[in-house]
């Protein structure tokens, strides 16, 4: 028996719809990710781009646990020296809700060209309103808790 290998011809991509609203933020990443990279498919292939692309909706009513909204910090850095920022995920569920929805989603993917790849299947939104209705994303749901 010959192992199945997907070439870029054979692979078909879907659109999901996912709606964040009280779902907690690293279980709904994690199956989003899984959905990017194509795991849930039986073609999937380890050195190929076989996953779907998902559009998050509502990510500014994400759900944190415990007392991440406090503790949990952010980190950047200016390129400059003592150019580094720390920011709450309060501060950016407030000011920036889809940022930390990309930025749990980015970190459950390879760190390497096909990673990068991955990752512009991703569409984050805070509001529950997207402009990718002529692609017709079925809803997938997400069962976290």
């Amino acid at each position: 028996m010959k192992s199945y290998m997907a070439t870029p011809s054979t692979i078909e991509r879907k659109w999901f719809v996912v709606d964040a609203a009280d779902k907690t933020l690293g279980r709904m990443a994690a199956e989003v990710a899984k959905i990017l990279r194509g795991k849930h498919k039986p073609t999937f292939t380890p050195h190929m781009d076989t996953g779907d692309h998902v559009i998050v909706i509502n990510a500014d009513k994400v759900v944190l646990t415990g007392k991440k909204l406090v503790q949990k910090t952010y980190f950047r850095h200016s390129g400059y020296l003592g150019g580094t920022t720390f920011t709450t995920a309060g501060d950016m569920l407030k000011n920036n809700p889809a940022r930390m929805v990309e930025l749990a989603v980015r970190g459950m993917i390879p760190k390497n060209r096909l990673g990068n790849q991955i990752y512009t299947k991703l569409h984050v939104y805070a509001g529950p309103e997207h402009p990718h209705a002529a692609q017709q994303p079925e809803v997938l749901e997400i069962d976290v808790r």
